[in-house]
């Protein structure tokens, strides 16, 4: 049930930035008594959220909330289900809305069919299906609905990423070269038979009895009875494939100069002491631009189409909500007159600290400035349906937005070292 609910309900929505104040407004006084929300230049009367439309959603929230029933006007979730079950309304009208701008539509096959595969794929009756959408305060015109939305944002996608042109010889040069080492090269790598003791007398006679009979079978007896290294010890100390960083110096660079079939030690290291023979050498190979265009060129027209996309989604998001207006009591942050209040500092542990401990009241300045930074999206994880993407893990944890940047003041140690604000902050005693 709960993830039947998460699929009828999550559809991709996401909210894009974190809300740490809520700035009620007054609401738009062109909104009529009746609704909570319009939403122009949408065909029909879609852009008219009623009361009642709001009142069913906000239903459906406290279902899939596990509520016993829909919190009042000031209580702690009401808020809460408050904006998310405007978000869905406003969502489900503005993805309507934009498909209709593009000429784009769905038939009721299609939606009927999708419908038919979230029945068969999560419930194994019918009778299992209706218990669970009337327990979520669904209709089946709600999953259609939903279902419409699912089929709409990727024919949407689809047209706004349009046929990207294909690179030119010069940016697929530029990519080439600018990866070569890392995808088209292949390293220099030795197949080595090695010896590895911490006693240099027991590597000593190890190697003495190789100097007398080097064939893969004595090398089977010597690497058994005298190596150490438990990856080779069993297999006549054959380690194949070794990359240039493989083994601890100097024995690492020995191997890579050292000729095949020639016994080389004893060699000091760190580990211990090594006797080993080259038996194979592979040298490095890197493959021409000729063979691997097309792995160039399809990655670059996907990254086109992607840009494409991006930039359609924020154009997206801001037409929208400029012509989103809310009534009062229902203004959140998609509706154009909603001011966002956000502490750029919450979250910045620094930053926490230094207000806590300075009487920021008597000294306005103490404590440094914070700058709000949004964590960038991770490339494909934009869709229409969550616009905001993915954050990357660049300065935060993965998948959430970066902590605020803030200038560093002199006398602070380097980040990986960082020390507590007050800590060399030039903050006032």
């Amino acid at each position: 049930m709960r993830r039947f609910g998460l699929l009828v309900f999550g559809v991709g929505f996401v909210v894009l930035f974190a809300i740490v104040a809520i700035a009620e407004g007054v609401g738009d006084p062109s909104v009529p008594a009746e609704d909570v929300a319009i939403v122009e230049d949408v065909p029909g009367d879609d852009g008219n959220i009623t009361k009642a439309k709001f009142d069913h959603a906000l239903e459906q929230a406290a279902a899939e909330a596990k509520l016993p029933k829909v919190p009042k006007p000031g209580d702690d979730q009401y808020e809460e289900l408050r904006d998310g079950a405007l978000e869905r309304l406003l969502q489900t009208v503005w993805v309507r809305g934009q498909a209709a701008e593009m000429g784009i539509s769905v038939t009721d096959e299609e939606v009927a069919e999708k419908a038919k595969e979230l029945r068969e794929q999560q419930f194994k009756s019918e009778a299992e299906y209706q218990k669970a959408i009337k327990e979520l305060h669904l209709t089946q015109a709600d999953v259609n609905e939903v279902m419409e939305l699912q089929i709409l944002s990727p024919k949407i996608e689809e047209k706004a990423r349009g046929n990207p042109s294909p690179p030119s010889d010069a940016e697929v040069e530029d990519y080439y070269e600018e990866v070569k080492a890392t995808q088209f090269t292949q390293p220099a790598t030795r197949d080595v038979r090695l010896i590895l003791n911490k006693d240099k007398k027991k590597a000593e006679s190890a190697k003495a009895l190789l100097e007398k009979d080097s064939s893969p079978e004595n090398w089977l007896k010597v690497a058994k009875k005298y190596s150490t290294e438990s990856l080779s010890k069993g297999e006549g100390g054959l380690r194949r494939g070794l990359k240039e960083g493989d083994l601890e110096e100097p024995v690492n660079a020995l191997i890579f100069e050292t000729p095949e079939d020639e016994l080389e030690g004893v060699i000091g290291t760190p580990q211990g002491f090594y006797v080993f023979v080259v038996e194979n050498s592979t040298p490095e190979s890197v493959q021409s631009l000729d063979d691997v265009r097309d792995q160039i060129t399809s990655p670059l027209e996907e990254q086109a189409g992607e840009a494409a996309f991006s930039e359609f989604v924020l154009d997206f998001e801001a037409t929208w909500r400029s012509r989103t207006f809310c009534a009062a009591g229902f203004e959140f942050k998609r509706c154009a007159s909603f001011e966002e209040n956000v502490d750029p500092a919450a979250g910045d542990p620094l930053l926490e600290k230094c207000r806590q401990e300075v009487p920021v009241k008597e000294f306005p300045d103490a404590c440094p400035a914070p700058v709000r930074q949004l964590a960038p999206a991770l490339p494909g994880t934009v869709t229409l349906l969550a616009p905001g993407g993915t954050g990357s893990s660049l300065g935060g944890l993965s998948g959430q937005a970066t902590l605020p940047q803030r200038p560093r003041p002199a006398g602070l140690p380097p980040a990986e070292e960082e020390a507590p604000l007050t800590e060399g902050a030039p903050v006032v005693p």
